[in-house]
């Protein structure tokens, strides 16, 4: 089960976290894994407090609940500082709606002036984009940095945790090289944290007593295997027999892992190999091969299938307009096709 959690972005949320994780703790797991449930940008629902005031982390319980518990597996959602505007862009209406708001009317986020645009599109949801920015030296926004990291550091099992940004409203997936810096060097994070954040993110989190640095399988489990395992997908995250040919081959030199080695390692992969074929060498690319879309076959019985479509057809007829038939996509646009059976 794929969850986003209610509540995202309001000071407190973290109740409303674990009260969610609770409530699937009974469902059974299958065919091998230990999860059944995956919160998604979990920094954005791991707030404590009761308003702006006195915001603070609550990712230590968050990691807490996960450390005692195998049936959730969660991404960080971590936040990038740039000196662009983050694009945040959801079908939460609500919580764009609100971040206008709050941005437009404070002295951080969004700067006044700045617009927002939200688009109702066929009754599919108000999607909407609104311009925002992460600034070290406001105090929320440093929490919420620190909070992703923590997630991520306090999360003793690498297999329930994985890297994500919440592309694009947390920051770019660019970043990402940065952010494993930080995981694997403290020196590299404690500098953001001590000379460029606000105090404020020592005071309300942890980050600056946690001593841990991620190693390089852990790394791999982080951004690779952990999401494969976690999704059903035995011929991916790992090098063993069976597995597809998707390779990403870095120059990094075992015996210098400070954090600017390891940011320059991982921004610029030697070879990118993907079914086999390399498409990038050293930056060039050298192949634009087909890429696979990947779907599941959902197990429903056909009886609750069909009363399903019943009631989507009927709200279909009043609410939209094309033709439900025209609805689907078909065969030819997927060449490439590879299905999960979970």
């Amino acid at each position: 089960i794929h969850v986003h959690a209610n509540n995202l972005g309001h000071p407190g949320n973290k109740e409303h976290t674990l009260d969610t994780f609770k409530i699937v703790e009974k469902i059974q797991s299958k065919k091998g894994r230990d999860s059944t449930f995956h919160l998604t940008h979990c920094q954005f629902n791991s707030y404590s407090g009761t308003n702006w005031g006195n915001f603070e982390s609550g990712a230590a319980d968050i990691a807490e609940y996960l450390n005692s518990h195998k049936h959730v597996t969660i991404d960080t959602g971590q936040v990038i500082f740039a000196k662009t505007a983050t694009t945040t862009m959801t079908a939460d209406a609500p919580w764009e709606f609100a971040l206008h708001k709050l941005g437009g009317t404070s002295n951080w986020g969004v700067r006044p002036g700045v617009k927002w645009i939200n688009g109702q599109v066929e009754a599919e949801s108000g999607s909407g984009i609104v311009p925002y920015f992460f600034n070290p030296k406001v105090a929320v926004n440093a929490v919420q940095w620190a909070i992703g990291l923590e997630l991520m550091l306090l999360t003793k099992n690498p297999w329930q945790v994985f890297m994500t940004t919440d592309h694009p409203n947390g920051g770019p997936f660019t970043s990402y090289p940065q952010i494993i810096r930080w995981y694997m060097d403290k020196k590299s994070r404690d500098d953001v944290l001590l000379n460029q954040c606000s105090k404020k993110a020592s005071e309300k989190t942890q980050l600056k007593d946690i001593d841990r640095e991620l190693t390089l399988n852990e790394i791999c489990i982080v951004t690779r295997a952990g999401t494969a395992k976690s999704l059903g997908m035995t011929d991916r995250g790992h090098l063993g027999i069976g597995a597809i040919g998707d390779l990403a081959i870095y120059k990094l030199d075992p015996n210098k892992m400070d954090g600017h080695s390891i940011e320059k390692a991982f921004s610029l992969a030697a070879y990118t190999i993907k079914d086999g074929q390399i498409v990038v060498k050293n930056g060039e690319i050298t192949a634009t091969p087909s890429g696979t879309t990947i779907c599941t076959e959902g197990q429903v019985k056909d009886s609750i299938t069909e009363a399903m479509l019943g009631d989507v057809k009927s709200h279909w007829r009043d609410h939209y307009s094309i033709n439900f038939n025209n609805y689907g996509v078909e065969d030819a646009y997927v060449p490439k096709l590879k299905i999960i059976k979970n």
